[in-house]
């Protein structure tokens, strides 16, 4: 293909990997610009009414990146392609496809060419074309992309030296590229992560911080985005003193197999057993069961340090007191049950559900929400609404919410304290130790501050390295 593939939507990390994937199979790739309140005002000028933020994003993103081309003299029709997801159902983004090439006509790009990627049964239309090579290859990219993203949030809070840990992930990142763009194969991608844990157990790490922990969840663009389009909510929470659970693109991959292989089993209910559909599912558990352990492979090098993709039967058990999960559009179901997985099995302090204006899949989880809190009452939990402004209302409303979150972290941390009869100061002495200031420190499941996780995880050790007159049961 001689044009240049364009693509965007994701995480700057994650462009920068498919880029090298897609470029290992000899096609010229360039990702766009993260999207910002210039690409929406953009995407409100040329788009039909009524879309929501992430169609005004993207598809301005799009039309403003080639304005700018073709002020350069570029001839963008003949030297660019865009590649985007396709999708179907109630949610809007089913109508991802007609709004760009509307949007690009209006903008006089009508010759323009735009090539789409079907999600759920991961096949193309157009120009480009999705072979089971290239399938693995954006796979690998996206989890990898994933797991640093995560290793990042969870380490950054705890750094010594600031922006030590963006410094280390941004130069490995760049060399991951260049691996993927060689066409490196997944012995060599876990042997360059192992590199990676090398030289992040160089740095030193505090871990007598107490932090609240933040799960961000909601619509699917909303909550993965990093820049405008969600007021960079991440990075914000990460300031204003929070550690940070990001969602993995990978979850959404997993939701939509076990989606597909629900429907086969329906279908099988109602028709019957046949050769054709008995091969479809086991076709796609199969595919399920490679990616999900490809994931897990590249978490290993931290020693598990990711978090692992929650299973998407349990998550369905979850949300179907509340949302059936064949309802599908947007997250429908996972924003009920990410809520109640997060609380239930003590994986976060506080939960932010993130979603575009008027998102209607959105909209029906919220209704739901209502529910889950009457049955959830110590959950902190709070929905925002983004629509390009309104920054400081929303931020305003996190804050509180926030505050609380940090207060019950610390209460966390201070029943622990009680319980092993030890004091802060003893607990901060001997994790100033040099084994404890290592990134990998060994942590338990029974708490959800990573502090707390660390001292539990460690007791019998911090026990040894204290006074002989502390006592700790």
């Amino acid at each position: 293909m001689s044009k240049t593939i364009l693509f965007g939507g994701l995480t700057p990390l994650h462009e920068l990997l498919i880029k090298g994937a897609v470029e290992s199979f000899g096609y010229r790739a360039q990702f766009l610009p993260t999207p910002d309140n210039s690409s929406l005002r953009v995407g409100r000028e040329y788009c039909n009414r009524g879309m929501c933020n992430p169609t005004y994003y993207t598809v301005g993103n799009l039309i403003k990146f080639l304005q700018e081309k073709a002020a350069q003299g570029i001839p963008v029709e003949e030297e660019f392609l865009f590649v985007t997801v396709g999708a179907c159902g109630p949610c809007r983004f089913g109508m991802y496809e007609t709004e760009y090439r509307h949007a690009l006509k209006e903008a006089g790009f009508k010759n323009f060419k735009v090539s789409i990627l079907n999600q759920s049964e991961f096949s193309s239309e157009g120009e480009f074309e999705l072979t089971p090579s290239l399938l693995w290859a954006l796979v690998k990219a996206v989890w990898l992309a994933d797991v640093l993203r995560d290793l990042g949030y969870q380490l950054r809070p705890y750094e010594v030296e600031e922006g030590s840990v963006d410094r280390e992930i941004g130069n490995f990142s760049r060399e991951l590229y260049l691996a993927l763009k060689g066409g490196a194969g997944v012995l060599e991608l876990y042997s360059l992560l192992k590199n990676l844990r090398e030289r992040l157990e160089e740095l030193p790490f505090d871990y007598t911080r107490v932090k609240p922990v933040v799960s961000v969840i909601g619509e699917f663009w909303a909550h993965t985005t990093e820049g405008d389009g969600n007021y960079r909510l991440h990075r914000w929470l990460e300031e204003e003193g929070a550690e940070v659970r990001p969602e993995p693109v990978a979850g959404w991959i997993d939701y939509q197999l076990f989606i597909e292989a629900e429907k086969v089993k329906r279908e099988i209910k109602v028709k019957g057993v046949s050769v054709n559909r008995l091969k479809r599912l086991a076709a796609v558990k199969l595919m399920a069961f490679v990616f999900r352990s490809l994931y897990n492979l590249f978490r290993a090098p931290f020693s598990f340090r990711p978090k692992p993709l929650p299973s998407q039967k349990l998550l369905a058990e979850l949300a179907k007191p509340y949302f059936d999960y064949m309802v599908v559009g947007g997250e429908g179901h996972l924003e009920v049950a990410k809520h109640v997985y997060s609380v239930k099995y003590k994986k976060a302090h506080m939960v932010v559900s993130v979603k575009p204006f008027g998102c209607m899949p959105s909209t029906q989880s919220d209704g739901a929400q209502v529910k889950v809190l009457a049955d959830y009452p110590h959950s902190i939990f709070i929905s925002v609404e983004t629509s390009g402004d309104g920054e400081v209302n929303v931020k305003s409303r996190v804050q509180m919410k926030l505050y609380e979150a940090k207060r019950a972290a610390k209460e966390e941390f201070d029943s622990l304290l009680r319980e092993l009869n030890m004091t802060y100061s003893g607990f901060e002495r001997v994790f100033s130790c040099e084994e404890f200031r290592e990134p990998f420190v060994k942590l338990s499941d029974r708490f959800i501050g990573t502090g707390a996780r660390a001292l539990w995880a460690n007791r019998l050790r911090v026990k040894s390295l204290l006074e002989p007159s502390v006592e700790v049961v």
